[in-house]
């Protein structure tokens, strides 16, 4: 078993794609599929299943990769120690929701970039609910996540911005025009919002099932991007964080409702196992994520 058949199936783990490996590690494919066929021929099981175009890892899989993060951090720890160098080179692996992905963290990528041009940045989009996986399996280094505040004993938490939700409508929603409203308002109004599961549409379901409001109707979408444009076009309601929405109630195209969901505290937030080595090139991350995020007076980076 070698060192770099070890790096390559961390990089198909990562990727879940043969080709996309090979590029990043400058091999062609076919090297790369023979050095994943070698391994699993030496452990004796299948590490990858190909299920039609995807590829997906194993059961053994899985509990292989996390014995091969363990590997590889050791030895990128030992060659930071005997190196000792300012000059960051290695692999950062990010994971975060579509909308921190698309509304906070491309200036932090872009610092850390601008920064530390030979470190390789790999982020992955992964769903809210699944993020804290991705740590305890080791295929991210660092996430972000918008949650309720997180408590957990196997992960560092680091809150960084509490992220104020609000109710977009188009300008001729026949609620924009009202100055206050009552929570009977909504009653048969058609709500836009994220699947179930997600933390904070299980807050807006709770807090109008607290209020005894049975006679919404849902349209659920799995990014942001789909609920702003069906508020645009009149379609109903759209429940988001302000940050997503900015733009277009600046251009007119959306108008904020005069409601709140009381006692709604989400918050962006950047964990990371406990027990993981922190490399210079996740701290220099995380001091980046810092930096950028980084809360002002007004709740907003400085």
């Amino acid at each position: 078993m070698e060192l770099r058949q070890l790096n390559t199936f961390r990089t198909v783990a990562s990727t879940l794609n043969f080709s996309r490996a090979a590029e990043a590690l400058n091999y062609v494919p076919s090297n790369v599929t023979m050095q994943i066929k070698a391994l699993e021929d030496e452990l004796g099981v299948r590490l990858f299943d190909r299920l039609g175009k995807q590829l997906v890892l194993t059961p053994e899989g899985q509990r292989f990769l996390t014995y091969v993060h363990s590997v590889l951090d050791k030895l990128d720890e030992a060659r930071s120690v005997v190196h000792d160098t300012d000059q960051l080179t290695g692999t950062v692996t990010i994971s975060a929701n579509e909308v921190l992905c698309a509304y906070r963290l491309p200036v932090v990528f872009h610092l850390f970039r601008s920064r530390y041009p030979g470190v390789r940045l790999i982020f992955r989009s992964v769903p809210n609910q699944q993020l804290k996986q991705t740590l305890f399996e080791g295929t991210a280094d660092v996430v972000f996540a918008l949650d309720e505040p997180i408590r957990s004993t196997g992960l560092a938490v680091e809150p960084m911005l509490e992220e104020t939700f609000r109710f977009f409508a188009a300008p001729d929603h026949p609620l924009a025009a009202r100055p206050v409203l009552q929570l009977e308002d909504f009653h048969g109004e058609v709500f836009l919002t994220n699947e179930k599961g997600c933390t904070y549409r299980t807050m807006f379901d709770r807090s109008f099932e607290q209020e005894g409001i049975d006679t919404i109707t849902y349209l659920e979408f799995q990014n942001a991007e789909a609920i702003k444009q069906c508020a645009i076009t009149g379609i109903g309601i759209a429940f988001l964080p302000e940050v997503v929405a900015q733009a277009e109630v600046e251009r007119g195209e959306l108008v904020v409702l005069p409601w709140q969901i009381p006692d709604l505290h989400v918050y962006t937030q950047m964990l990371w196992h406990k027990d993981k080595w922190l490399s210079p090139i996740m701290t220099a991350f995380i001091e980046a994520a810092r930096e950028v995020l980084a809360i002002g007076e007004d709740n907003q980076p400085v």
